[in-house]
């Protein structure tokens, strides 16, 4: 029989609904494993009932009312299966047991799906019914779409509090160098330019030109520190993680250094970046730093292809891949530090730097490899909401 033919459906389908208000008030993984289970014995009484949540792929069990089963447990065949199928599996006879010499007749695995992807998996066994049919697998996947959606939005404030506390940490840093350079070596550098210029009048000859390299080489670190404050003030400004519309701010990139840079040409197709990110308001700096730097850094013509990978639920990748001189992988991890930058650049050595800073303030990371074009392949790893 049906589902929806069931003569006590609409109090199914209204408890139901009250379990998934509930569990969607739920601050904890915990509270929804334990409410799903809750509903799973008083709506439907079956005999054992099982979670299994998956991360990234790997699939390990939570909770569960089978004395055979405890947490941390890989899960048994029948939620593997469902796992990989991506939809509801039945198994009965000599299937459905856990051992040979189970008295379980019947098991139910229901997965449930956020985003495309499993996130976790709901395992009912039975040791009074044959088989299970439309009018358990119904209310069950509805159940499982509930606690699904509960958990998928419990990670996610997870990942944005990590990211918060990140930023915080990173601001502390930040604050703590920004003084030492500033205020410390500011001063000392003031001490050396004025001492510089007041012997600069009394010399000549070899010792003038000594003098006047101090001279430059001081201007040049107090130019270098200024940079450097004005870099850290801009981080230090940088609002908390939100979400924010991945395929909107790169179409907006995309389209404004295309048309900055005669010799770059852009592979993009937006309707692959349907993606909402954890980010602040400079994430679009991430992007145009990395673009841009392919037209800059590149002699002639230079083709970038902007990608999108998902890996798992919780994170993407945003790839810029071009066709250029690419990046030794001696420089690879080199060329994101602060200040660094190669033999032949013109440019201050931040840009790189202030990339990996505020990727890493959202939660992200950023790497270099080589490109399926030829040259270099920048990789974004953001947090999904």
């Amino acid at each position: 029989m049906a589902f929806e033919e069931q003569p006590d459906f609409a109090r199914q389908v209204a408890d139901l609904n009250k379990y998934g208000q509930a569990l969607n008030r739920c601050e904890t993984v915990e509270e929804v494993v334990s409410l799903t289970l809750e509903a799973m014995s008083l709506l439907f009484q079956f005999s054992y009932s099982t979670f299994v949540e998956v991360r990234d792929g790997d699939p390990h069990v939570v909770h569960s009312t089978n004395p055979r089963t405890t947490a941390g447990d890989q899960p048994s065949d029948v939620a593997a299966r469902a796992l990989a199928a991506g939809e509801t599996v039945v198994a009965t006879g000599e299937e459905a047991g856990m051992t040979a010499d189970s008295e379980v007749t019947a098991t139910l695995a229901v997965p449930t799906q956020v985003g495309g992807e499993v996130t976790a998996i709901l395992v009912t066994r039975s040791t009074s019914v044959d088989s299970f049919g439309e009018e358990q697998t119904r209310p069950l996947e509805i159940l499982a779409s509930h606690a699904g959606t509960a958990i998928s939005n419990i990670r996610s404030r997870e990942r944005l509090e990590r990211a918060r506390q990140d930023l915080e940490t990173r601001k502390e840093m930040i604050e703590m160098y920004d003084r030492l350079l500033r205020h410390d070596l500011g001063n000392d550098l003031q001490v050396i330019a004025g001492f510089a210029d007041a012997v600069a009048a009394d010399v000549d000859g070899q010792t003038e030109e000594y003098v006047g390299k101090i001279q430059r080489a001081a201007r040049s670190s107090a130019d270098l520190i200024e940079r450097v404050g004005d870099l850290v003030s801009t981080l230090e400004a940088q609002d908390e993680p939100e979400p924010r519309d991945l395929g909107a701010i790169l179409r907006r990139t995309v389209t404004e250094v295309a048309g900055n840079y005669d010799s770059l040409s852009v592979d993009f197709d937006p309707d692959e970046f349907d993606h909402r990110v954890y980010g602040g308001e400079l994430l679009d700096s991430v992007f145009t730093n990395l673009v841009s730097n392919a037209a800059v850094h590149n002699e002639g013509d230079v083709e970038v292809r902007v990608y999108t990978e998902e890996l798992g639920t919780e994170e993407v990748v945003v790839g810029f891949a071009d066709d250029g001189d690419g990046v030794p992988e001696r420089l690879r991890e080199e060329i994101f530090e602060m200040g660094a930058k190669g033999p032949d650049s013109s440019g201050s050595g931040f840009g790189l730097g202030f990339v990996r800073a505020l990727t890493e303030s959202y939660g992200g990371s950023v790497s270099v490899g080589d490109s399926e074009l030829g040259g270099a392949d920048f990789r974004v790893t953001l947090q999904r909401v």
